[in-house]
């Protein structure tokens, strides 16, 4: 929940400083979460938790904001290229419910089965049902075939899709990354992905970027478990049939984005995001 309440806490802020626009993450949340942003439309207790995030961890806050637009842009340019789309581990993402782009287009939303409950009670409960074009579809990636559960909720290989794969990465065992794409490796010709992963050297304790305290957290309790040196990901991609079309660092997603606003707020080199094309 929590990236998704970062981006409702954004649309408290002037349009022409916000990074990105929602206005279904709010509404999407559940209560108790939906009560700490209503709190936060003070400019003084939402400025002092953003305050305590960048401290805390430097470029946290403006690299999942970032991330966001980044792939909302790629999704909405690639919309008349592609006729499906599935996001992996969805979590209580809005893209499908708020982008014109995606409103007449199949949408399979994949997560875990505790978040997809969750998920469809609240979606039931700002639509009446979960809108006809989404399917949310319950799977542990790191010990279910993925390409089987997609086709039970009537996904077919056949389909150019769009695959989001935000936030995920880090969170699965190198066998799962390994299942994922061989999944991925049956895509249709010209099928996109964007995903994020985290920097080996940051979980193998080389670098730590000023994010101590994230990995005292998510690396030193095996939390987090894959990465990858930026370096390696063209030949891993080209061994299952894709092909990167953009990589970058946040860095530069912070020019593009969070510049113009005129805010001051870091990005991180930890984390990255590619853009892929199956070919």
């Amino acid at each position: 929940m929590s990236p998704t309440a970062m981006v409702a806490l954004e649309q408290y802020f002037p349009e022409k400083q916000r990074i990105i626009e929602d206005d279904v993450a709010y509404r999407i949340l559940p209560f108790g979460m939906r009560s700490i942003v209503w709190l936060m439309r003070f400019n003084s207790l939402r400025n002092r938790m953003i305050r305590v995030t960048r401290n805390n961890t430097p470029g946290l806050w403006g690299g999942m904001l970032c991330r966001k637009r980044y792939i909302d842009e790629k999704l909405v340019e690639s919309a008349n290229q592609v006729n499906a789309v599935v996001n992996l581990g969805a979590g209580f993402d809005t893209r499908a419910y708020r982008l014109p782009a995606l409103s007449n287009m199949p949408v399979w939303e994949v997560d875990q089965p505790e978040n997809i409950k969750s998920k469809r009670n609240r979606l039931c409960k700002l639509f009446g049902a979960v809108p006809s074009h989404v399917s949310l579809v319950s799977i542990d990636l790191d010990r279910e075939e993925l390409g089987s559960v997609l086709a039970s909720y009537g996904y077919s290989e056949d389909m150019r899709t769009f695959f989001i794969w935000e936030a995920v990465t880090q969170y699965l065992t190198e066998t799962g990354i390994r299942a994922t794409f061989d999944f991925l490796a049956k895509a249709g010709h010209g099928s996109l992905l964007a995903f994020t992963y985290i920097r080996k050297d940051f979980l193998d304790g080389r670098i730590m970027y000023g994010w101590e305290n994230i990995y005292k957290k998510y690396v030193r309790d095996k939390i987090w478990l894959f990465g990858m040196d930026p370096e390696e990901w063209p030949d891993f991609l080209e061994r299952y049939g894709w092909k990167v079309v953009e990589h970058v660092g946040y860095e530069e997603l912070a020019e593009r984005y969070i510049r113009p606003t005129g805010r001051e707020l870091a990005s991180t080199p930890v984390e990255r995001i590619v853009f892929a094309e199956k070919i």
